[in-house]
């Protein structure tokens, strides 16, 4: 039997999350699909409300959305009846040209992802990827990444698996691909709540990004024109929100992922565990 014990104590594979983590400063891409496709039956959302679930499969996103009670008002308001399931499969049709749409338009690449690309590598670490997304939608995100110089080893969307976030398995996906365990050696980076707890249900390493993502929702030019202060209250906001669902570390964006790497390095070769 092969145990974390008895082979080498060290991160072999780290799974990145997609929109906010790795493209798309801010998150972008699925608030204007979520606003424009409830527009469509009448319902206004607001961008921080379409947020709220960010992180989930699209589809599970869209019932979340609809389970929240003033939602649910405008929902009956303009349609004159409660929503129901057949409504949140009409509204994920209508949301996936949408998303195929704006998820084209926002595949800039994060700063520091291929320099944290580049340190996986040097380092022997295989580099795995998650995404709310469907395939459909992921496909000219990944072509627009590749052609930036980005290459995960492993891209599973969430239509592709039984459940997506935060449900482990697109995680264990990655880790039957990449032939690695257990999952101590595995370490999940995202942007989202359900980023960390699908990280967690993993039994990996779990860690959130603060800056780049959905919980500060801010472009990179609305980002870098806050004051040093003002980073530091968002920041620290979102923060608090993945330290309360239990994720391990917390850092500002997937630039200081060496930092962590090694840190966790030292975590199990002192017989820590996820």
């Amino acid at each position: 039997m092969i145990t974390a014990s008895s082979t080498s104590h060290k991160i072999e594979l780290v799974v990145f999350d997609w929109a906010g983590t790795t493209v798309d400063f801010g998150c972008f891409a699925p608030v204007a699909a979520f606003v424009a496709a409830f527009a469509d039956k009448g319902v206004e959302l607001s961008a921080i409300e379409a947020r709220g679930p960010m992180g989930l499969h699209k589809r599970d996103h869209i019932r979340t959305l609809l389970e929240d009670e003033a939602i649910a008002e405008r929902w009956q308001s303009s349609n004159g009846c409660e929503w129901s399931e057949a409504d949140v499969d009409d509204l994920y049709h209508r949301f996936t040209p949408l998303q195929i749409k704006e998820a084209a338009r926002f595949t800039d690449l994060i700063p520091g992802v291929l320099e944290a690309q580049e340190y996986l590598r040097t380092h022997g670490i295989k580099l795995g990827s998650t995404t709310g997304y469907p395939r459909a939608v992921m496909e000219p995100v990944i072509k627009a990444a590749t052609e930036q110089g980005y290459h995960p080893d492993h891209i599973i969307c969430a239509d592709e698996v039984p459940a997506g976030r935060p449900a482990p398995w697109m995680i264990f996906s990655n880790m039957q691909a990449l032939d690695v365990y257990p999952p101590c050696r595995v370490l999940k980076v995202g942007d989202t709540v359900p980023d960390i707890e699908a990280g967690l249900n993993a039994g990996t390493w779990s860690i959130g990004l603060c800056d780049t993502g959905s919980e500060v929702g801010l472009t990179r030019d609305e980002w870098e024109a806050l004051t040093d202060d003002e980073q530091k209250s968002r920041r620290q906001i979102a923060a608090d929100k993945f330290r309360a669902v239990g994720a391990h570390q917390v850092i500002p964006s997937v630039a200081d992922l060496p930092v962590v790497i090694d840190l966790l390095n030292r975590k199990l070769q002192a017989g820590e565990r996820p």
